[in-house]
């Protein structure tokens, strides 16, 4: 009889309940296509007693995560927990020394310590495999590390967190502010009770962080992600830039450009007609630009139990088939240290002014431009609200350097009744 592939699942939540429903209801063709039986044998959480919609009863419980990874009836760890440290971390480290291969969504932790993790699982001959850590049921990861491996990469950019882009697409559809859906968005449960990780745009830079890695063949950079959430998103800007032919998503980019690795998770103007500009609710979208294949354009679920734990399931059968293979797509030795691009490269810029309604205002904001070297293609002034005219323009392109430059001239302005609000405009 063919030995089974035997699994600890560490993390009982969505997820983990998800893997377990998904061996269970799936058991003859996962071993089909592992070619051999594939079975959890123990599972670890920090509530034992609890009803998570699935019979745990037939498994080995560990109430230490730690001590699930170093059993040696634990052919792959399934780390499902989350946290960039604390027993999630501890328990990946503990698999990797006692030889054992290591499966994990947690986009957090890999962003903070991939690299080493990389460099300490191809030392000890075990896979550390990690699709379900970015963008859900999306196989983007095996994507990028294998069906585009053969392009150099021009551009990676996506909407990879659902909670702001249901949010922000919900804006759009009912002029609704930004707390009005946010608090819409925790009721529904797409958003946290401190939202601040999703709206904050700090998820989808993991995430963006990890792309880049396996995109440019260099360490995970998480520190050298710009980021920006979408708080100050209103609906002004929202029917602005629909008025202007885009929409607003949190988009994030990943480019090599001639000054060093350009990673951003920022709020964006993008064409209403593009792949991205469609997107619409919770779905995630990752686009790859190739130099041989042009753009690719991968779409689905980012988040659930269904399609993370899909997600999990395909790095099992990857494992059971081919074994250890290079974490980020070459050998870990092999990954450089990308120099960041210390700007941008140029691009269109939204910008939305509170100004004093008195003669010479405009000449003024003109000026403050200018003298940055910033040019305006467009401007509209709308809803005088009493001594205040609302304007918004669009420069012509920028780097960013002169664009906060100007900003900070305006933002100096007597003028300017309110902190003045920039968003890029990306050509998608």
């Amino acid at each position: 009889m063919t030995t089974p592939l035997r699994l600890g699942v560490a993390g009982l939540g969505t997820v983990g309940a998800g893997v377990a429903r998904l061996v269970e209801t799936r058991r003859e063709a996962l071993a089909r296509r592992a070619g051999r039986p594939v079975e959890i044998v123990a599972v670890s959480a920090r509530t034992r007693h609890r009803d998570r919609g699935v019979d745990l009863s037939a498994y080995d419980w560990e109430d230490d995560p730690v001590a699930l990874a170093r059993r040696d009836d634990v052919d792959v760890f399934l780390e499902l927990m989350g946290g960039e440290d604390g027993p999630a971390k501890a328990g990946v480290e503990a698999a990797i020394e006692a030889g054992t291969h290591v499966v994990t969504a947690n986009k957090a932790m890999l962003a903070h310590h991939g690299a080493a993790m990389a460099e300490a699982a191809e030392a000890a001959g075990v896979a550390l495999k990690f699709e379900a850590a970015v963008a859900g049921g999306i196989p983007i990861v095996k994507a990028l590390g294998e069906g585009l491996a053969a392009n150099g990469i021009v551009r990676v950019m996506g909407v990879m967190n659902g909670t702001c882009n249901y949010i922000l697409s919900e804006m759009e559809a009912r002029g609704a502010d930004f707390p009005e859906m946010l608090e819409e968005a925790q009721r529904l449960g797409y958003a946290e009770a401190d939202p601040v990780f999703d709206v904050g745009g700090i998820d989808a830079a993991h995430k963006l962080a990890l792309l880049a890695a396996l995109a440019y063949g260099t360490r995970v950079d998480f520190a050298g992600v710009a980021i920006e959430g979408i708080e100050a998103v209103t609906a002004t800007d929202i029917a602005q830039a629909r008025d202007l032919g885009f929409r607003i998503r949190l988009l994030g980019v990943a480019k090599m450009t001639e000054a060093g690795l350009e990673q951003r998770m920022t709020p964006c103007l993008v064409p209403a007609a593009s792949a991205i500009g469609l997107l619409s609710g919770v779905t995630n979208a990752v686009v790859v630009e190739g130099d041989f294949v042009g753009q690719t354009v991968f779409e689905g679920p980012g988040a659930g139990a269904g399609p993370t734990a899909s997600a999990v399931m395909a790095d099992v059968l990857d494992i059971a088939r081919s074994g250890a293979t290079p974490v980020f797509g070459r050998p870990a030795s092999a990954l450089a240290e990308a120099p960041r691009a210390a700007d941008g490269a140029p691009a269109a810029f939204y910008l939305r002014l509170a100004l004093r309604d008195e003669p010479g205002v405009l000449a003024k904001v003109a000026a403050a431009l200018g003298e940055e070297g910033v040019s305006i293609r467009q401007m509209r002034q709308y809803d005088h609200r009493g001594e205040t005219a609302p304007a918004i323009f669009v420069t012509h392109p920028a780097p960013r350097a002169a664009v906060d430059g100007a900003l900070g001239r305006l933002g100096a302005m007597p003028e300017l009744l309110a902190p003045p609000v920039a968003f890029r405009v990306e050509a998608v």
